[in-house]
């Protein structure tokens, strides 16, 4: 071999060392460069998979503690009326206890009028311990069909007493802030 051929196989063979060598470092910067941008993209869905599960767990939080006021303030309710049932049904006693005590007034005997009395007002003591509340209404009150229950019209004896409560045929009762019977009257048109 001539120092011509060798020459050019040592430049042949230098080009091929260095088109090897660049095509490694090549390869190893496609390598590094791949295993960040494969952890940018695996750290970016980790991060995001983990945001959507701390939404959904806050927006769970909030629903529960929703439930949980909801449910209380329920049982706080259903704790006022609970005996609203048994209330309504002592009402027509109350009711008949009423009408006894107007008709002993008038009586002589004041051993019954005190024994009436005494009933009377223990009865309506114990209902008021209980949140039962009378609804006061009175002749001559404006009507109200949110809070009375109009039994019938009759021609009003004045004109003061148009649109307004002639008579109270029977009393209305409430319960905490709810009425459990509303007062039946009459109106004058």
């Amino acid at each position: 071999m001539s120092t011509k051929d060798n020459a050019e196989e040592i430049v042949n063979d230098t080009t091929v060392n260095n088109e090897q060598e660049n095509n490694t470092e090549k390869e190893t910067v496609e390598e590094t460069s791949k295993e960040p941008v494969e952890e940018k993209d695996e750290l970016t869905l980790t991060q995001e998979a983990l945001a959507t599960e701390k939404d959904k767990f806050l927006r769970l939080f909030a629903e529960f503690e929703n439930y949980k006021k909801r449910t209380s303030k329920e049982r706080i309710e259903l704790f006022k009326t609970a005996g609203q049932d048994v209330l309504q049904s002592i009402l027509p006693v109350l009711d008949d206890l009423d009408r006894a005590k107007k008709v002993i007034e008038n009586s002589e005997d004041e051993a019954v009028k005190e024994g009436i009395n005494l009933i009377h007002d223990k009865l309506k003591n114990t209902l008021k311990s209980k949140s039962l509340e009378e609804v006061e209404v009175k002749a001559g009150d404006a009507f109200n069909a949110d809070l009375h229950e109009a039994i019938t019209q009759i021609p009003a004896p004045n004109e003061d007493l148009k649109g307004k409560i002639i008579d109270v045929i029977e009393k209305g009762y409430k319960l905490g802030d709810k009425i459990i019977r509303f007062p039946k009257v009459v109106t004058g048109n």
